[in-house]
């Protein structure tokens, strides 16, 4: 029986579209109420389901954007790729160097220090909390970006090193036999033929990076103190608790904002992730 009769035999795709676009919506909802609730009042948020708002004004958009200190959440989004710009640097370079050695090369316990990384992946981060907190305060580092960034450059996102290394070993060695036969060295090999095939797990782990970090609230909480230093994800809290009664237009309106970076990151690597699915079953 050829492919275009067994289509035929399942009957239209319209029903198969419908179902998926209900689902699509029932997911969406939530955020579609989000929006819609940026332009209502308190009551109409407590007390109404629909997302449709009564009228349409971008004065939570303003005041939300203007906070009650003394700077605006233009100062707080800086403070977050401050953060989140050299983390996913230092995560990228410690990462694949790591998950290159792991792959490549054969060392004297590699198995053991392979599964010893993996072990790490099990712990709860909150157990590392006291321990690293009490490092930096001796280093002097409290209310500096340092905590936040530093770990990273030393591959402690075990997650990332052991989706890098499942990649690698999906690479065929093909072209890098080639290379050393043309006299290239581990970090040449590295630079001119493992990073371009590593392209779309390396978007893969820019992007994860990037979501989880400009979200994580627990570590800015611990490590920084001064206002002026504060990450959106602090300075959302902030706003909710800074007056008695909270205007949550306001509060929805900025949370929306905060999405944006995160949503446009996702929606331009979409491809890569489907590339990097694909890419990891390369064969010889």
């Amino acid at each position: 029986m050829s492919a275009s009769a067994s289509l035929e035999d399942r009957g239209p795709a319209w029903p198969r579209y419908l179902a998926l676009g209900l689902v699509a919506l029932v997911m969406l909802y939530p955020l579609i109420w989000l929006i819609g609730a940026t332009f209502k009042s308190n009551a109409e948020i407590f007390t109404e389901i629909g997302f449709w708002p009564s009228r349409i004004s971008l004065e939570a958009y303003a005041k939300g954007w203007k906070t009650s200190t003394e700077y605006t959440f233009a100062t707080y989004f800086l403070n977050s790729f401050l953060i989140t710009v050299p983390r996913i640097a230092v995560t990228v370079v410690s990462c694949v160097l790591v998950a290159y050695a792991f792959a490549r090369f054969e060392f004297p316990g590699r198995k053991l220090m392979f599964g010893i990384m993996i072990a790490t992946m099990m712990l709860p981060l909150i157990v590392l909390r006291l321990p690293q907190y009490l490092v930096f305060r001796e280093l002097g580092w409290l209310d500096t970006y340092w905590p936040l960034v530093l770990p990273s450059a030393f591959a402690t996102d075990t997650f990332f090193v052991f989706m890098l290394v499942q990649f690698l070993r999906g690479i065929p060695r093909d072209m890098e036999e080639a290379a050393m036969i043309d006299g290239c060295g581990p970090l040449q090999m590295l630079w001119h033929i493992i990073v371009p095939l590593l392209k779309p797990a390396i978007i893969s782990v820019i992007v994860f990076q990037f979501i989880w970090t400009m979200n994580d609230f627990m570590g800015p909480l611990i490590y920084l103190s001064s206002v002026e230093n504060y990450p959106v994800s602090l300075a959302l809290k902030m706003s909710i608790g800074a007056t008695e009664e909270v205007e949550w237009a306001n509060v929805i309106a900025i949370s929306v904002v905060a999405l944006v970076p995160s949503v446009v990151v996702f929606f331009l690597a979409q491809r890569h992730f489907i590339e990097s699915a694909a890419s990891s079953g390369i064969k010889g």
